[in-house]
């Protein structure tokens, strides 16, 4: 069995992020999807507003028909080597240091890493936005 691993923060869960992990189960036979916990979050991002919680947010990325287990992380490069997975799934603006670590231990242990595009014209900023302005 092919497993596919992405990860994220999903706090306003949005069409681009049923639309990733369609995509990504399509690279496999079980998605496992990470949902980055809260104090981690807030740690580098103190000014984030978060709308729902870890167990909330991984509550709703359960209820998408594509994902098959749902796991929580907090540091993508050290997180990731303790789970089982063939395919790393990751979006293109998922650059940062630690994603490179992870990137790069992903090639020297045999995993593919695949970039599965943003869907344009939406995102969760634009989201939080638009309800601003409403």
């Amino acid at each position: 069995m092919k497993k596919v691993l992405t990860v994220g923060v999903y706090d306003m869960l949005h069409i681009g992020h049923v639309l990733l992990f369609k995509h990504a189960k399509e690279l496999g036979d079980y998605l496992i999807v990470a949902v980055q916990a809260d104090d981690v979050i807030l740690k580098y991002k103190p000014e984030a507003k978060m709308v729902y919680s870890t167990a909330e947010r991984m509550f709703m990325v359960d209820s998408v028909k594509y994902v098959d287990e749902v796991i929580v992380y907090s540091d993508v490069d050290k997180d990731i080597q303790h789970v089982d997975f063939d395919v790393f799934a990751k979006g293109p603006d998922q650059c940062h240091a630690g994603f490179q670590k992870a990137v790069e231990w992903c090639e020297e242990n045999g995993k593919e890493v695949v970039v599965i595009p943003r869907t344009e014209g939406i995102s969760s900023t634009l989201l939080r936005e638009y309800s601003k302005n409403k």
